[in-house]
């Protein structure tokens, strides 16, 4: 698989510009979504490249030209982009209920899934057996999101300015403890600065590019959505301050992680450097248990940010405040996950209609790029931790498991040299795990 999901090259689109077959009904639709909640693992890539496969090249659903020009803006905005991309399309084919139904059935059934492996681990997560094989999948992990990192960094860092974003965000965050939100902010406004000097040398005349949300009646539509998704954010708010009360650890996550979806750029391994900073610190969950957490999102379907629902159960089952451990982590992980994909779904049928003319505005192009550069040393600030737990574990007195270190260089070069699917790498090591405990190494 190519660095771009959809197979295009630096030239143009790589597919023909095949016109749609027709508009599906609406029930024949839902059920292709509600199948590929089911079977979307491999991360942002493999789900992009399964919807191009399924939408534009086998069901003709939708030409070329409109789901790259898709894609492109789901990368501008912060969040999941390949459940913002199953939410434009729906909304392409069936308005605002197709774009609901898409980012719904995108996500649910690993809300549900990750939702009784979080009770699982929580409940017994001590045991050996599971102990061994979560052993065996952490390394894998590791190696996960350095062929992640590889691959962005390949992408992203095609300028001086790139390399210089990438170092000083890991410099920021792994040393200066500078908070991820800044990150982005800074690189935004490096991105935004390098376009218009670029654009504009020596004083030359304005940007002329038409603003993108200039028809009247799509301000209006925005409007109406923008009131919708207030309501349905502030609804909960209300109900955990009547449950709860306004001190209450599940308002605390549902406002934390409703900032953090705001600045999810570069997808869940950058995001998740930042929160696993706050929830350690804050005492929600413990290091080893944050890994953990990552081991078992890569298990399951949906995208990789769902790791942020483990990470609210774990705090609200650590700290229940007077409810049943199991309780409190449900409503805790339900809280996340909605303040986590509400902003997510909301903007990504906010820019459905000007998917096109989004595309074509450079100054946005030169902000993501900056964005995806700065990430690249976020990401690999993530690495560095994650790397340090698994292969100099704490419980081990800091001692190297080389075990564990070999496992990690393996599943590297079968992801990078042999692009072997991640499923399958989790698997191998789920069953190394398992043998090390059945052979006492």
């Amino acid at each position: 698989m190519s660095d771009d999901p959809a197979g295009r090259t630096a030239s143009g689109p790589a597919e023909s510009d095949v016109p749609p077959v027709g508009m599906p009904a609406f029930r024949e639709a839902l059920a292709y979504w509600v199948k590929l909640g089911f079977v979307n693992f491999g991360g942002p890539a493999g789900q992009i490249a399964l919807m191009h496969r399924d939408l534009v090249e086998r069901r003709r659903w939708i030409g070329e030209r409109p789901f790259l020009a898709a894609l492109d803006v789901c990368m501008l905005l912060p969040g999941p982009e390949a459940q913002q991309l199953a939410t434009q399309v729906g909304w392409r084919l069936h308005g605002v209920r197709g774009g609901v139904a898409a980012g719904a059935c995108f996500v649910l059934p690993s809300v549900a899934i990750l939702l009784l492996l979080s009770w699982l681990y929580a409940a017994w997560g001590g045991l050996p057996a599971v102990v061994a094989v979560l052993g065996g999948i952490k390394p894998v992990v590791v190696a996960i999101i350095a062929a992640a990192l590889l691959r962005i960094a390949r992408r992203a860092v095609r300028t001086p300015l790139h390399a210089v974003l990438a170092v000083g965000s890991l410099i920021a965050i792994a040393w200066l403890r500078v908070p991820f939100p800044a990150i982005v902010g800074g690189a935004v406004l490096a991105g935004l600065a390098a376009s218009r000097l670029a654009e504009h040398p020596r004083g030359a005349g304005p940007d002329t590019e038409p603003p993108a949300l200039e028809p009247a009646a799509r301000r209006v539509s925005l409007l109406g959505l923008g009131a919708a998704g207030l309501l349905l954010w502030a609804l909960p708010a209300a109900a955990l301050i009547l449950l709860r009360g306004t001190a209450s650890l599940h308002l605390q996550l549902y406002l934390f992680f409703t900032r953090a979806s705001f600045v999810t750029f570069g997808g869940a391994y950058a995001v998740l450097a930042y929160v696993a900073d706050l929830a350690i610190g804050s005492g929600w969950l413990a290091r080893h248990a944050m890994v953990d957490g990552l081991a078992l999102a890569e298990t399951t379907p949906g995208p990789l940010i769902i790791v942020l629902q483990f990470v609210g159960f774990m705090a609200g089952w650590n700290h229940p405040q007077g409810m049943a451990p199991a309780a409190s982590g449900v409503l805790a992980a339900l809280a996340t996950t909605w303040a986590t994909f509400l902003p997510s779904t909301l903007l990504g049928l906010a820019t459905a209609p000007f998917a096109e003319r989004l595309d074509r505005l450079e100054w946005a192009r030169a902000a993501l790029g900056a964005v995806t550069a700065a990430v690249v040393g976020v990401i690999a600030s993530l690495g560095l931790f994650l790397a340090r737990e698994v292969l100099l574990p704490s419980a081990a007195g800091g001692r190297a498991d080389w075990v564990a270190a070999a496992l990690a260089v393996a599943a590297t070069i079968a992801l990078v040299r042999y692009r072997l699917e991640a499923h399958w790498a989790i698997a191998a090591g789920a069953l190394v795990g398992w043998m090390r405990l059945a052979m006492g190494v």
